[in-house]
């Protein structure tokens, strides 16, 4: 099969039971477990590879307080090999498909994000889907740590917060909007209604993966142990995205596909890896 070709096969073969896609589709957020540890050497070299020759979209937080630098680079997965691999050959795919309840997946784009070390940025809460070039009810980010990731420094999700109804305004990492005007709500104080809500956290091994909605509200501490924490985000889109013309800045800085605001978001950049048989 050519990398470029969509795969076609039956969407139970991903291996994700109904009961799991019920609870995607009810909370905007699933831990899946063990579904990509054949990839994580793989992805290891990438992000080693990354690292030693960042893109132009690097985006390393260099904390106030001095603590270890947070790495994050995005856009990489035709550049390097291994993630080129991931993309086509891993169960990703399948499994996004399957929890969107869609018949395809296309492939929006990849995230390195590497907390080293002692690192104090916090990664504070926020929804993906505002700055973002499109709009799908469909949509999954699969979060694949590559090293083991205790729970107290791992992501965490509000349950349900997807079907809120609600897009709030994008912040910045020293807690200033990320555009001076937009049309979304104010972030809320997330930490201050903490007992109010259901937050999901797990502890995760290499090969698990956080599965969640791109309208999920979510965020990840700081980085106070003395290892690496080193992630892999991949994220999909399924049958009903379509593309959104953006006032203001997006991320990843797609400002142009030549395409109509509001038609199917179709570009060639963006392909379809997976079809329903």
């Amino acid at each position: 099969m050519s990398n470029e070709e969509s795969r076609s096969v039956d969407v139970a073969a991903s291996g994700v039971e109904e009961g799991l896609v019920d609870d995607y589709q009810r909370d905007g957020v699933v831990v899946l477990r063990g579904v990509f540890r054949d990839w994580i050497d793989p992805l290891r070299e990438g992000v080693q590879a990354l690292m030693a020759d960042p893109s132009p979209r690097e985006r390393t937080v260099v904390p106030e307080d001095g603590s270890a630098p947070f790495f994050q680079d995005l856009c990489n997965w035709e550049r390097f090999e291994s993630f080129r691999r991931f993309v086509w050959d891993s169960p990703a795919a399948p499994v996004a498909a399957r929890l969107m309840r869609s018949s395809s997946a296309r492939f929006f784009h990849d995230h390195v994000l590497v907390k080293r070390p002692g690192g104090s940025t916090v990664t504070p809460w926020h929804q993906d889907h505002p700055y973002y070039c499109l709009e799908a009810a469909q949509s999954v980010s699969f979060w694949i740590p590559l090293d083991p990731v205790a729970e107290d420094v791992a992501m965490q999700c509000i349950r349900g917060s997807h079907r809120w109804g609600r897009e709030f305004t994008p912040m910045r990492f020293n807690g200033q909007p990320l555009n001076d005007v937009d049309t979304f709500d104010p972030m809320p104080d997330v930490e201050a209604m903490r007992d109010q809500v259901d937050i999901a956290v797990w502890a995760l091994e290499p090969g698990d993966a956080i599965a969640f909605d791109f309208r999920t509200l979510h965020s990840a501490p700081g980085n106070h142990t003395g290892t690496l924490r080193r992630v892999f985000s991949a994220r999909w889109v399924g049958d009903d995205a379509v593309y959104r013309r953006r006032s203001g800045k997006v991320s990843p800085p797609i400002r142009d596909l030549g395409i109509p605001d509001g038609a199917p978001f179709d570009a060639p950049e963006f392909p379809v890896v997976y079809r329903a048989a």
